[in-house]
């Protein structure tokens, strides 16, 4: 992933951002949530359709995420199979936490 745009959509509750992948090819996707791990902050994205339709199959991009001194965010890849179980692991705790307060 090379690139990052973050565009505010007509509802103010959506932000989506597009990605530019390494092979070219750029997807739409909603920002689901940011949240931290230790000492850094990621950030989990839900790819949309074409159509600009969720995305049915529940698949998600997680991302180690960063600002800059002015607020810029961006991207990187987590490398490590290990770091990506820890926080997939947390990214799981936070979807039960938001099940449970929904009941």
């Amino acid at each position: 992933m090379n690139n990052k745009n973050q565009n505010q959509t007509e509802n103010d509750a959506d932000i989506q951002v597009t990605l530019s992948l390494d092979d070219g090819t750029e997807v739409e996707c909603d920002i689901l949530t940011i949240f931290d791990v230790g000492d850094q902050d990621y950030i989990v994205l839900l790819p949309l359709e074409e159509d600009g339709g969720e995305n049915k199959e529940g698949e998600v991009y997680i991302y180690r995420y960063f600002e800059d001194e002015e607020g810029n965010p961006s991207l990187e890849n987590i490398e490590s199979d290990e770091e990506y179980e820890i926080v997939a692991d947390r990214f799981d705790e936070l979807l039960d936490e938001a099940a449970y307060d929904d009941m």
